[in-house]
């Protein structure tokens, strides 16, 4: 792997109307590998190939602490591999919204996380064929 394994601003999904039109349901897919769910579109005007959402709902966990916690493991299992989508998508002329959102009451070893996430990127590339 040659790319860097870095986050910058760029990757991170802040526009409004992007994350609206990700949930509003239609163009975008979803599915589910405990305790992560994904919800992933094709975009066309964005500046980075991948950019990304992490949610963590208060629901599940009342103090920020523990909500930061579960986003940094998010964060750092992504950045180790998202060469995964990457690759893909150096062949194709789109790029990809991801967003990330936790599911589960209980938190889960850094380990874990990682290997959820690159079972969850491979599925991305899989379906976005």
């Amino acid at each position: 792997m040659s790319m860097k394994q870095t986050f910058s601003k760029s990757e991170r999904l802040c526009s409004k109307i992007l994350v609206e039109k990700m949930f509003a349901g239609g163009c975008s897919r979803s599915f589910s590998v405990f305790p992560l769910r994904v919800v992933f579109m094709e975009v066309k005007e964005q500046e980075s190939p991948v950019s990304i959402l992490i949610s963590v709902p208060k629901k599940r966990f009342k103090r920020a602490v523990k909500r930061n916690y579960v986003k940094r493991q998010v964060r750092e299992g992504y950045r180790k591999n998202k060469g995964i989508v990457f690759d893909m998508l150096e062949s194709k002329d789109y790029k990809l919204a991801i967003s990330f959102i936790y599911l589960s009451d209980e938190l889960i070893s850094t380990q874990e996380m990682e290997a959820k996430i690159k079972i969850l990127l491979a599925r991305i590339v899989e379906k976005s064929k």
